[in-house]
């Protein structure tokens, strides 16, 4: 991979780690809910999911997806399912506490981000619709697929850490229960409606 191709790919997945979506309002409710700490657990899981996207895109998901359409419309329905159950759940899960019980298992918020990140359309459209461009066939594919690898986990991290970072200090500054219900409906209403446009951004692309 080329210098300059890289720093464009790195760009390109630097401003979607720092774009709202599904995924940064996991972590960034997972925040609020537990602390900062806490919400590391399911951004790992979605950086663990990203590098089975990555895997996916080098073995050629975009021809895939194109061969059988119907698979992977059957993949987005069951992806905004699973997406729609999150935020449901964040909408209207249990009371948050505001002084912070404990969180659950660490090992529950890492499969949670793991499922998110597997099932989200946003994914799809970045792993299967944009990084198979940067890959030059011509050359060896480990070395670009590696790159590709550590390239996208930190930046996932950076951007989800900088949410994780700015819900905490939003939940310590505001103690107040309206005003937790109120953003954890907006993050789910987030959450939809970015996985919706993604469902749309591949149907458009595939015709499917």
């Amino acid at each position: 991979m080329d210098v300059w191709v890289w720093l464009n790919f790195t760009l390109l997945f630097l401003a979607g780690g720092l774009t709202p979506g599904p995924a940064v309002m996991l972590v960034t409710t997972a925040s609020i809910r537990y602390g900062f700490w806490p919400s590391v657990s399911p951004a790992l899981g979605i950086c663990f999911a990203n590098l089975v996207w990555i895997t996916l895109a080098a073995s050629g998901i975009a021809v895939v997806a194109r061969a059988f359409p119907e698979a992977f419309l059957a993949l987005k329905i069951v992806g905004i399912a699973f997406i729609a159950w999150l935020a449901w759940r964040t909408a209207f899960g249990a009371p948050v506490d505001l002084l912070r019980r404990e969180p659950p298992p660490r090992s529950r918020l890492f499969m949670h981000g793991v499922g998110l990140q597997l099932a989200n359309p946003n994914a799809l459209v970045y792993f299967g619709g944009l990084l198979p461009a940067y890959f030059n066939v011509e050359r060896d594919l480990i070395p670009q697929v590696i790159i590709s690898m550590i390239t996208v986990t930190v930046c996932e991290m950076f951007g989800l850490m900088v949410y994780a970072g700015g819900a905490d200090a939003l939940a310590r500054r505001f103690r107040s229960q309206s005003f937790a219900m109120w953003f954890f409906r907006i993050a789910a209403l987030v959450m939809l409606l970015s996985a919706g446009f993604a469902v749309y951004l591949t149907w458009s692309t595939t015709g499917r």
